[in-house]
C-alpha cells in the first residue's frame, strides 16, 4: 500500500522550473518528458520509478509506476470536450485525479476554479512533472492567469520561464497530493472540514479492472452528492483488459451511480467520454 502524503509548493518558483525544459501543447505549457526521463536521478526519483520504466521498457509496472511520466491521449480527448460543453469551473472545487502532467486539472484552473487539487500514484511525478507545469501555466507573461476557452498554439516558454506576480494567487488555490487512491481519499476524508469535490477530472484511469474497486470507492467518498465525474478512457485496453464497458458494468453492479456517455471518438482506437453522476443527484 502505498501511503499517502500531500507535497507542499516550494516558496522559491524558479527552484521548481530549475532546469527543467518545457514545450507547449495546445497553448499549455508542460515539461518536457523525454528530458525528465534523460536527467531525474538520485533524490529527484527516490521511489527510482524512472530508472525501471526505461529499464522495464514499460509505461506501467503494476504497484510500482502507474504512468504518469507520459501524457496519454485521453487527455486530449478530455480536455477538448470541456471546451465543447462548456463545462463550468467558476468558483468550484476540483479534483484532478491519476493526474500525472496535471493538464485537465490546469484547464479546470484556467476556468477559475476555486479550488484544484491534483493527485498521482508517485511522489516523483507530482513533484518533477505536475508541480512544475501548474508553476509554468501561473506564469502569464504579466497577465493574470484566465479563461482557457482561447487556448491558441503559441511559442514555446523560455527554459526557465520567469516569475509572474500572479503566481502565488493561483498556486494558493491548490494543494498536491501522491499515493493509492485509497490512502489519499482517507487523507482528505479525514481534513476539517471534510473535502467534497464539485467536479473530479480522471484520464485513463480504468486499464486495469483490478484497481476498480478502489477507484468506485474513492469517488463514492471523495464526490460532492451534486457533484460530476468527468471520466475519459479507451474503450478497451488491451493486455490489461480493462476499459469503458467493463468499467461501466462494474459500476452499474455497485447500484450508487448513474452513468452517460457523452462522447465517442472513432479515430484510431475508439474512445469514450463518460460522465458519471450519484443515482439521486440533481
Amino acid at each position: 500500500v502505498k501511503a499517502a502524503k500531500e507535497h507542499s509548493i516550494p516558496q522559491d518558483l524558479d527552484k521548481v522550473l530549475e532546469n527543467k525544459v518545457m514545450e507547449t501543447v495546445l497553448g499549455l505549457s508542460h515539461v518536457k518528458l523525454s528530458v525528465v526521463e534523460r536527467t531525474c536521478s538520485g533524490d529527484a526519483d527516490s521511489e527510482g520509478i524512472v530508472s525501471k520504466s526505461v529499464s522495464a521498457h514499460s509505461d506501467l509496472i503494476p504497484g510500482v509506476y502507474e504512468g504518469g511520466l507520459k501524457i496519454w491521449e485521453c487527455t486530449f480527448d478530455l480536455m477538448d470536450y470541456l471546451s465543447e460543453a462548456e463545462i463550468e469551473f467558476a468558483n468550484k472545487t476540483v479534483l484532478d485525479l491519476g493526474c500525472g502532467a496535471g493538464l485537465l486539472g490546469i484547464v479546470a484552473l484556467q476556468g477559475e476554479a476555486g479550488r484544484v487539487h491534483f493527485q498521482d500514484y508517485n511522489s516523483t511525478v507530482i513533484d518533477e512533472i505536475t508541480l512544475p507545469n501548474v508553476v509554468a501555466n501561473c506564469i502569464s507573461e504579466g497577465r493574470r492567469m484566465g479563461s482557457g476557452k482561447d487556448r491558441k498554439a503559441s511559442k514555446p516558454p523560455s527554459k526557465r520561464p520567469r516569475k509572474a506576480e500572479s503566481s502565488p494567487d493561483v498556486l494558493s488555490r491548490c494543494r498536491f497530493f501522491s499515493g493509492e487512491w485509497s490512502q489519499v481519499s482517507q487523507l482528505l476524508s479525514n481534513s476539517k472540514p471534510c473535502l467534497k469535490y464539485d467536479i473530479i477530472l480522471t484520464s485513463e484511469t480504468i486499464y486495469n479492472p483490478d484497481y476498480y474497486s478502489a477507484l468506485h470507492d474513492t469517488l463514492a467518498q471523495l464526490l460532492d452528492r451534486n457533484g460530476r465525474v468527468y471520466l475519459a478512457s479507451k474503450v478497451h485496453y488491451f493486455g490489461v483488459g480493462g476499459g469503458v464497458y467493463l468499467f461501466e458494468k462494474f459500476i452499474e453492479d455497485k447500484n450508487m451511480f448513474r452513468t452517460t456517455m457523452v462522447k465517442t471518438i472513432d479515430q484510431g482506437l475508439q474512445r469514450c467520454i463518460m460522465e458519471i453522476a450519484f443515482k439521486n443527484s440533481c
